[in-house]
């Protein structure tokens, strides 16, 4: 807690602002107040500078903020998705195994376990961009997997859905 506290020696700079080492001097009086008595403690009013000091100070820090101009609030511009949450899709079967998300998962030549995503359709929770484009998370109802997020230039767009919920 020490190590935090300014030293006496920064408080005695000729070049600090009385109002600089007005708070300094309470800062390290109540940092050390832990291990001295009440009586050894630095009264905030013993070390006001002078009622013409203080003012003169405040108008000199005034006028330094008025010559720097306020900065600019920039507002991240909400991203435009291709589709909307809840939209009903389906996964187009040619973009979708010549694609890396289907060679990344290393199913065998004519794998016919994931065929439901071509077949049913499915809709999209969540959509995000990420540093490689636009995903969907893509739920495909009355079949028991998981959501798999997925690039959305390969989904197919429905109007309506073609199977009845369970």
């Amino acid at each position: 807690m020490e190590a935090l506290a300014p030293s006496p020696r920064a408080l005695s700079s000729s070049t600090a602002s009385p109002a600089s080492v007005l708070a300094a001097t309470v800062k390290w009086a109540s940092a050390s107040s832990a291990r001295r008595p009440a009586a050894g403690r630095v009264s905030a009013s013993a070390a006001e500078p002078a009622g013409d000091a203080k003012p003169a100070a405040a108008a000199a820090s005034g006028s330094a903020d008025a010559a720097a101009p306020a900065p600019k609030k920039i507002l991240k511009k909400k991203p435009v998705y291709s589709m909307k949450k809840g939209q009903i899709v389906r996964v187009e079967k040619e973009k979708y195994l010549n694609s890396i998300n289907y060679l990344s998962v290393g199913h065998p030549p004519f794998y016919k376990g994931l065929d439901y995503i071509y077949e049913n359709r499915g809709e999209v929770l969540d959509i995000r961009i990420f540093e490689t484009g636009e995903y969907a998370l893509i739920a495909w109802v009355g079949i028991p997997t998981p959501p798999a997020w997925l690039p959305t230039y390969m989904l197919i767009k429905s109007d309506k859905l073609d199977y009845e919920r369970m």
